[in-house]
Protein backbone atom coordinates (compact mmCIF):
# COMPACT_ATOMS: atom_id res chain seq x y z
CA UNK A 1 0.00 0.00 0.00
CA UNK A 2 1.18 3.52 -0.77
CA UNK A 3 -0.27 7.01 -1.09
CA UNK A 4 -1.85 8.07 -4.37
CA UNK A 5 -1.16 11.49 -5.88
CA UNK A 6 -4.74 12.64 -5.29
CA UNK A 7 -7.63 11.57 -3.12
CA UNK A 8 -10.65 9.59 -4.30
CA UNK A 9 -12.92 12.57 -4.90
CA UNK A 10 -10.28 14.30 -7.02
CA UNK A 11 -9.80 11.12 -9.03
CA UNK A 12 -13.57 11.02 -9.58
CA UNK A 13 -13.68 14.66 -10.69
CA UNK A 14 -10.76 14.15 -13.07
CA UNK A 15 -12.27 11.03 -14.59
CA UNK A 16 -15.76 12.42 -15.07
CA UNK A 17 -14.36 15.66 -16.51
CA UNK A 18 -12.38 13.60 -19.00
CA UNK A 19 -15.37 11.39 -19.86
CA UNK A 20 -17.71 14.32 -20.28
CA UNK A 21 -15.49 15.70 -23.03
CA UNK A 22 -16.46 12.73 -25.20
CA UNK A 23 -19.84 11.84 -23.70
CA UNK A 24 -22.21 14.78 -23.53
CA UNK A 25 -24.84 12.66 -21.73
CA UNK A 26 -22.94 12.87 -18.42
CA UNK A 27 -24.31 15.29 -15.82
CA UNK A 28 -23.44 15.91 -12.16
CA UNK A 29 -26.19 16.55 -9.60
CA UNK A 30 -25.24 17.44 -6.04
CA UNK A 31 -27.09 18.08 -2.79
CA UNK A 32 -25.30 21.31 -1.83
CA UNK A 33 -22.05 19.37 -1.35
CA UNK A 34 -19.94 20.50 -4.32
CA UNK A 35 -16.90 21.26 -2.18
CA UNK A 36 -17.30 18.03 -0.21
CA UNK A 37 -17.65 15.94 -3.36
CA UNK A 38 -14.64 17.63 -4.94
CA UNK A 39 -16.57 18.30 -8.14
CA UNK A 40 -15.90 22.04 -8.47
CA UNK A 41 -13.36 21.19 -11.17
CA UNK A 42 -16.09 19.46 -13.15
CA UNK A 43 -18.40 22.45 -12.61
CA UNK A 44 -15.73 24.84 -13.86
CA UNK A 45 -15.29 22.79 -17.04
CA UNK A 46 -18.98 22.02 -17.59
CA UNK A 47 -21.17 24.53 -15.70
CA UNK A 48 -24.13 23.72 -17.92
CA UNK A 49 -23.88 20.05 -16.93
CA UNK A 50 -23.74 20.66 -13.18
CA UNK A 51 -26.86 21.07 -11.03
CA UNK A 52 -26.87 21.90 -7.32
CA UNK A 53 -30.23 20.53 -6.22
CA UNK A 54 -29.82 21.69 -2.63
CA UNK A 55 -30.37 19.61 0.48
CA UNK A 56 -33.35 17.74 -0.96
CA UNK A 57 -32.04 14.36 -1.99
CA UNK A 58 -35.39 12.79 -2.91
CA UNK A 59 -36.11 15.64 -5.30
CA UNK A 60 -32.58 15.32 -6.70
CA UNK A 61 -33.23 11.69 -7.62
CA UNK A 62 -36.47 12.73 -9.32
CA UNK A 63 -34.62 15.39 -11.31
CA UNK A 64 -32.02 12.78 -12.29
CA UNK A 65 -34.76 10.40 -13.44
CA UNK A 66 -36.31 13.11 -15.61
CA UNK A 67 -32.95 13.95 -17.14
CA UNK A 68 -32.30 10.26 -17.80
CA UNK A 69 -35.65 10.04 -19.58
CA UNK A 70 -34.39 12.81 -21.88
CA UNK A 71 -31.28 10.81 -22.76
CA UNK A 72 -28.77 12.05 -20.20
CA UNK A 73 -26.73 9.94 -17.76
CA UNK A 74 -26.83 11.73 -14.39
CA UNK A 75 -24.37 11.08 -11.56
CA UNK A 76 -25.93 12.18 -8.27
CA UNK A 77 -24.16 12.65 -4.94
CA UNK A 78 -24.85 12.89 -1.25
CA UNK A 79 -23.45 11.32 1.87
CA UNK A 80 -24.17 7.59 1.96
CA UNK A 81 -26.97 7.75 4.52
CA UNK A 82 -28.89 10.32 2.49
CA UNK A 83 -28.15 8.70 -0.87
CA UNK A 84 -29.76 5.45 0.28
CA UNK A 85 -32.07 5.49 3.32
CA UNK A 86 -33.58 8.88 2.58
CA UNK A 87 -34.36 8.26 -1.10
CA UNK A 88 -35.04 4.53 -1.30
CA UNK A 89 -38.55 4.94 -2.68
CA UNK A 90 -37.45 7.45 -5.31
CA UNK A 91 -34.65 5.13 -6.39
CA UNK A 92 -37.17 2.34 -6.89
CA UNK A 93 -40.10 4.20 -8.45
CA UNK A 94 -38.39 6.98 -10.43
CA UNK A 95 -35.21 5.08 -11.23
CA UNK A 96 -35.61 1.31 -11.33
CA UNK A 97 -39.30 0.96 -12.15
CA UNK A 98 -39.04 3.66 -14.82
CA UNK A 99 -35.97 1.95 -16.32
CA UNK A 100 -33.68 4.97 -16.06
CA UNK A 101 -29.87 5.24 -16.09
CA UNK A 102 -28.46 6.86 -12.94
CA UNK A 103 -25.28 6.48 -10.92
CA UNK A 104 -25.77 7.30 -7.23
CA UNK A 105 -22.58 8.22 -5.38
CA UNK A 106 -22.87 7.72 -1.61
CA UNK A 107 -19.81 9.21 0.03
CA UNK A 108 -18.20 8.44 3.39
CA UNK A 109 -20.05 5.14 3.84
CA UNK A 110 -20.21 3.20 7.08
CA UNK A 111 -18.08 4.22 10.03
CA UNK A 112 -16.09 6.76 8.01
CA UNK A 113 -18.81 9.34 8.74
CA UNK A 114 -18.41 8.76 12.49
CA UNK A 115 -17.37 12.30 13.51
CA UNK A 116 -20.67 13.56 12.01
CA UNK A 117 -22.70 11.29 14.26
CA UNK A 118 -25.02 8.33 14.04
CA UNK A 119 -27.46 10.02 11.66
CA UNK A 120 -24.75 10.28 9.01
CA UNK A 121 -23.41 6.74 9.35
CA UNK A 122 -24.72 4.44 6.61
CA UNK A 123 -24.50 0.91 7.96
CA UNK A 124 -27.60 -0.08 5.99
CA UNK A 125 -27.06 1.35 2.51
CA UNK A 126 -25.81 -1.85 0.87
CA UNK A 127 -28.73 -3.77 2.38
CA UNK A 128 -31.25 -1.25 1.08
CA UNK A 129 -29.83 -1.06 -2.44
CA UNK A 130 -29.12 -4.79 -2.57
CA UNK A 131 -32.82 -5.47 -1.96
CA UNK A 132 -33.89 -3.31 -4.90
CA UNK A 133 -34.11 -5.17 -8.24
CA UNK A 134 -31.41 -4.79 -10.85
CA UNK A 135 -29.11 -2.50 -8.92
CA UNK A 136 -25.32 -2.68 -9.26
CA UNK A 137 -23.43 -1.95 -6.02
CA UNK A 138 -19.76 -1.02 -6.14
CA UNK A 139 -17.20 -0.11 -3.49
CA UNK A 140 -13.76 0.73 -4.91
CA UNK A 141 -10.86 0.68 -2.49
CA UNK A 142 -8.52 3.16 -4.19
CA UNK A 143 -8.41 5.84 -6.90
CA UNK A 144 -7.02 3.41 -9.49
CA UNK A 145 -10.00 1.09 -9.09
CA UNK A 146 -12.43 4.01 -8.94
CA UNK A 147 -11.26 5.39 -12.28
CA UNK A 148 -11.65 2.03 -13.98
CA UNK A 149 -15.16 1.55 -12.60
CA UNK A 150 -16.33 5.05 -13.53
CA UNK A 151 -15.30 4.47 -17.14
CA UNK A 152 -17.29 1.22 -17.19
CA UNK A 153 -20.37 2.75 -15.58
CA UNK A 154 -20.50 5.44 -18.26
CA UNK A 155 -20.73 2.72 -20.93
CA UNK A 156 -23.55 0.80 -19.27
CA UNK A 157 -27.20 1.33 -18.37
CA UNK A 158 -29.22 0.88 -15.21
CA UNK A 159 -29.03 2.00 -11.59
CA UNK A 160 -25.59 2.04 -9.96
CA UNK A 161 -24.71 2.71 -6.33
CA UNK A 162 -21.08 3.67 -5.71
CA UNK A 163 -19.71 3.87 -2.16
CA UNK A 164 -16.95 6.50 -2.10
CA UNK A 165 -14.30 7.27 0.51
CA UNK A 166 -13.88 10.92 -0.49
CA UNK A 167 -10.59 11.86 1.15
CA UNK A 168 -8.67 8.59 1.01
CA UNK A 169 -5.34 8.56 -0.83
CA UNK A 170 -4.56 4.93 -0.03
CA UNK A 171 -3.42 3.05 -3.13
CA UNK A 172 -3.51 -0.75 -3.25
CA UNK A 173 -3.19 -1.36 -7.01
CA UNK A 174 -0.57 -0.20 -9.54
CA UNK A 175 -1.43 2.75 -11.75
CA UNK A 176 -3.32 1.74 -14.86
CA UNK A 177 -4.75 -1.50 -13.45
CA UNK A 178 -8.08 -2.33 -15.05
CA UNK A 179 -10.93 -4.20 -13.39
CA UNK A 180 -13.98 -6.04 -14.68
CA UNK A 181 -17.22 -5.05 -13.01
CA UNK A 182 -18.75 -8.17 -11.47
CA UNK A 183 -15.41 -9.98 -11.14
CA UNK A 184 -13.50 -9.95 -7.86
CA UNK A 185 -9.81 -9.07 -7.72
CA UNK A 186 -7.25 -11.24 -5.93
CA UNK A 187 -5.31 -8.73 -3.86
CA UNK A 188 -3.21 -11.31 -2.03
CA UNK A 189 -2.96 -15.08 -2.40
CA UNK A 190 -2.90 -17.67 0.34
CA UNK A 191 -3.94 -21.24 1.09
CA UNK A 192 -5.00 -21.24 4.75
CA UNK A 193 -7.61 -18.51 5.06
CA UNK A 194 -9.67 -16.30 2.75
CA UNK A 195 -10.77 -12.79 3.71
CA UNK A 196 -13.44 -11.51 1.33
CA UNK A 197 -13.72 -7.75 1.69
CA UNK A 198 -14.12 -4.46 -0.17
CA UNK A 199 -13.56 -0.74 0.17
CA UNK A 200 -10.71 1.34 1.54
CA UNK A 201 -11.42 0.89 5.24
CA UNK A 202 -11.71 -2.88 5.26
CA UNK A 203 -9.11 -3.69 2.60
CA UNK A 204 -6.56 -1.83 4.72
CA UNK A 205 -7.52 -3.74 7.87
CA UNK A 206 -7.52 -7.06 6.01
CA UNK A 207 -4.00 -6.44 4.73
CA UNK A 208 -2.79 -5.56 8.23
CA UNK A 209 -4.35 -8.73 9.61
CA UNK A 210 -2.78 -10.79 6.82
CA UNK A 211 0.67 -9.50 7.73
CA UNK A 212 0.13 -10.42 11.39
CA UNK A 213 -1.12 -13.88 10.45
CA UNK A 214 1.74 -14.42 8.00
CA UNK A 215 4.19 -14.00 10.87
CA UNK A 216 2.34 -16.84 12.60
CA UNK A 217 2.54 -19.08 9.54
CA UNK A 218 -1.04 -18.51 8.41
CA UNK A 219 -1.15 -17.78 4.68
CA UNK A 220 -4.05 -15.45 3.98
CA UNK A 221 -5.85 -14.83 0.71
CA UNK A 222 -7.55 -11.45 0.30
CA UNK A 223 -10.38 -11.31 -2.22
CA UNK A 224 -11.38 -7.74 -3.13
CA UNK A 225 -15.12 -8.06 -3.84
CA UNK A 226 -15.49 -4.50 -5.12
CA UNK A 227 -18.69 -5.47 -6.94
CA UNK A 228 -21.05 -6.40 -4.12
CA UNK A 229 -23.98 -6.89 -6.46
CA UNK A 230 -23.90 -8.84 -8.69
CA UNK A 231 -21.57 -10.93 -6.55
CA UNK A 232 -18.76 -12.95 -8.11
CA UNK A 233 -19.98 -16.39 -7.05
CA UNK A 234 -17.04 -18.16 -8.68
CA UNK A 235 -14.55 -16.22 -6.56
CA UNK A 236 -16.47 -17.17 -3.40
CA UNK A 237 -16.60 -20.85 -4.32
CA UNK A 238 -12.93 -20.88 -5.27
CA UNK A 239 -11.95 -19.29 -1.96
CA UNK A 240 -14.08 -21.77 -0.02
CA UNK A 241 -12.65 -24.79 -1.85
CA UNK A 242 -9.00 -23.72 -1.88
CA UNK A 243 -8.62 -22.40 1.69
CA UNK A 244 -9.56 -23.79 5.09
CA UNK A 245 -11.80 -20.96 6.33
CA UNK A 246 -13.56 -17.85 5.04
CA UNK A 247 -14.08 -14.48 6.72
CA UNK A 248 -16.02 -11.56 5.31
CA UNK A 249 -15.10 -8.05 6.44
CA UNK A 250 -17.31 -5.09 5.54
CA UNK A 251 -17.81 -1.47 6.52
CA UNK A 252 -21.53 -2.13 6.95
CA UNK A 253 -24.03 -3.97 9.09
CA UNK A 254 -23.37 -7.71 8.86
CA UNK A 255 -27.07 -8.12 7.99
CA UNK A 256 -27.87 -8.06 4.25
CA UNK A 257 -24.45 -6.84 3.21
CA UNK A 258 -21.38 -8.50 1.73
CA UNK A 259 -21.26 -11.16 4.44
CA UNK A 260 -24.87 -12.14 3.86
CA UNK A 261 -24.30 -12.32 0.10
CA UNK A 262 -21.31 -14.63 0.57
CA UNK A 263 -23.20 -16.77 3.12
CA UNK A 264 -26.05 -17.22 0.63
CA UNK A 265 -23.62 -18.51 -2.01
CA UNK A 266 -22.00 -20.95 0.42
CA UNK A 267 -25.35 -22.24 1.72
CA UNK A 268 -26.97 -22.63 -1.68
CA UNK A 269 -23.86 -24.43 -3.00
CA UNK A 270 -23.90 -26.75 0.02
CA UNK A 271 -20.30 -25.96 0.86
CA UNK A 272 -19.28 -26.59 4.45
CA UNK A 273 -16.39 -24.37 5.49
CA UNK A 274 -15.63 -22.51 8.74
CA UNK A 275 -17.12 -19.08 8.10
CA UNK A 276 -17.55 -15.80 9.96
CA UNK A 277 -18.96 -12.39 9.10
CA UNK A 278 -17.20 -9.33 10.51
CA UNK A 279 -18.78 -5.89 10.35
CA UNK A 280 -21.04 -3.70 12.43
CA UNK A 281 -23.54 -5.66 14.55
CA UNK A 282 -27.28 -5.06 14.33
CA UNK A 283 -27.00 -1.51 15.64
CA UNK A 284 -27.18 2.14 14.69
CA UNK A 285 -24.04 4.20 14.24
CA UNK A 286 -22.66 6.62 16.79
CA UNK A 287 -20.22 9.49 17.07
CA UNK A 288 -16.60 8.37 17.04
CA UNK A 289 -13.37 8.25 15.13
CA UNK A 290 -12.79 5.50 12.61
CA UNK A 291 -10.26 3.79 14.87
CA UNK A 292 -12.67 3.85 17.81
CA UNK A 293 -15.57 2.43 15.79
CA UNK A 294 -13.41 -0.20 14.09
CA UNK A 295 -12.36 -1.43 17.50
CA UNK A 296 -15.84 -1.23 19.04
CA UNK A 297 -17.42 -3.18 16.19
CA UNK A 298 -14.53 -5.73 16.03
CA UNK A 299 -13.66 -4.72 12.48
CA UNK A 300 -10.00 -3.79 12.97
CA UNK A 301 -6.97 -5.91 12.10
CA UNK A 302 -6.54 -7.45 15.58
CA UNK A 303 -10.19 -8.57 15.55
CA UNK A 304 -9.79 -10.05 12.08
CA UNK A 305 -6.66 -11.93 13.13
CA UNK A 306 -8.40 -13.22 16.26
CA UNK A 307 -11.36 -14.44 14.22
CA UNK A 308 -8.97 -16.20 11.84
CA UNK A 309 -7.22 -18.02 14.67
CA UNK A 310 -10.57 -19.11 16.12
CA UNK A 311 -11.84 -20.46 12.80
CA UNK A 312 -8.63 -22.31 12.01
CA UNK A 313 -8.41 -23.86 15.49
Amino acid sequence: MKEYATDMRTAMADTLTELCGDDRRILWLDSDLMASSGMNKFKAAFPERTVNCGIQEANMLGVAAGLSEEGFFPFVHSFGAFASRRIADQIFVSGIYAKQNICIVGSDPGISAGPNGGTHISLEDIGILRSLPGTVILEPCDPVQLKSLLRQIAQKSGIFYLRLMRKSKDQFYPDGTEFSMGKASLLRDGTDLSIITCGTVCVKEALKAAETLEAEGIRTRIVDMFTIKPLDRDAVLQAASETKAVITLENHNILNGLGSAVAEVLAESRISVPFKRLGAPDTAGEVGTADYLLNKFSMDAPAVAAAARELLS
